[in-house]
């Protein structure tokens, strides 16, 4: 070997002893996020942030016991949904929603601050589906005996719902993950799950009651929507996680037997959906602004306890690394994350 060669190749023996440096550690804080609308912000479950109470036109309704922070997957938890918002309010669009800009565009923010381990999103039924619009529907088919019931409307309309709604969910998470990688996360170095809703209500209420009780909805028309609507929303929504390699995590029996009015006594004890709830206190916060939609807006969203009981399952599925599962109350009465 010439002595050229061989001083080359012993500086290059040499520089390939040399130990690699490791990557600094990265000490910040673990964190999981929550995105979307009232379903995920806690809205129901009472107890929230100040300035989420209508307060200058913010209706977000974000409860401290939302079940983002009923989770035990990292060490600070946040909620950036909000009541009402639609997918579009979740993208990187520059939209407003009850004062509040794009919630994509605050992930950024909030996963530079910290290590973000898990993002979960709750989004969909506020578009197309115009759930709690079609609540009023059924309301108002309970109150015109004589009149149609909502069921038959919503037969025909509910696919093509669904179908408009996905493309417009799947671009939410684009934006999701858009911003997470402005935030500097590589594809797959964080969890990203898409939830779907559960029933608020059930067939299964006293006969003649649950209207007075507060639940003034046909039981055909609640059958209806806890066997065959809520499903094929699942369904639809799971078709967006398949398509987007997102995650996915069916809600839609995580309140089977505890819909609002399940219990036929009239208590609401053991139930986690709220019945029609009217809240005077909307209006020491939002004023004259709450008269109308705002007086009733915790009705028929999950209650603190079903927030609980859906933190739990989250954390079960987040720590079982699987890629679905479906949220299911076990032998012992608990929310469990079933394969």
């Amino acid at each position: 070997m010439r002595v050229g060669a061989l001083i080359t190749a012993l500086l290059l023996l040499g520089a390939a002893a040399q130990p690699v440096s490791a990557a600094p550690a990265d000490t910040r804080p673990t964190a999981i996020v929550s995105l979307g609308d009232s379903a995920i912000s806690g809205e129901g479950a009472g107890s929230y942030e100040p300035g989420t109470e209508g307060e200058n036109g913010n209706w977000c309704h974000r409860s401290t016991r939302a079940l983002v922070h009923q989770t035990a997957v990292a060490e600070r938890t946040f909620n950036l949904a909000c009541s009402g918002a639609d997918s579009a309010n979740v993208s990187l669009a520059d939209t407003v929603h009850y004062t509040e800009g794009s919630q994509a565009r605050r992930l950024i923010d909030i996963a530079t601050q910290n290590r973000v381990t898990t993002v979960i999103l709750q989004i969909g039924a506020n578009d197309d589906p115009q759930f709690a619009d079609t609540i009023v529907s059924c309301i108002a088919a309970w109150l015109n005996p004589f009149g149609s019931s909502c069921r038959s409307t919503l037969q025909t309309q509910w696919p093509a719902r669904l179908a408009a709604m996905a493309p417009k969910v799947e671009n939410a998470i684009a934006d999701v993950r858009s911003a997470m990688t402005q935030a500097g996360y590589a594809a797959g170095s964080y969890s990203f799950i898409l939830t779907s809703y559960a029933s608020p209500l059930t067939e299964k209420m006293d006969k003649v009651l649950h209207g007075p009780h507060g639940c003034p909805i046909r039981l055909a028309d609640a059958e209806y929507g806890r066997t065959v609507a809520v499903p094929q929303f699942s369904d639809a929504l799971r078709g967006v996680a398949t398509r987007t390699g997102t995650k996915f995590l069916d809600f839609s029996r995580a309140t089977e037997n505890r819909e609002a009015c399940s219990n036929k006594s009239g208590s609401t004890t053991g139930e986690w959906q709220r019945r029609i709830t009217v809240d005077p206190d909307a209006l020491v916060h939002g004023g004259l602004d709450a008269i109308g939609i705002h007086l009733a807006q915790q009705s028929f969203h999950p209650n603190a306890a079903g927030h609980a009981q859906l933190g739990r399952c989250v954390t079960e599925f987040v720590q079982s690394n699987t890629q679905s599962a479906r949220c299911l109350v076990g032998t012992d009465g608990s929310l469990h994350a079933v394969q």
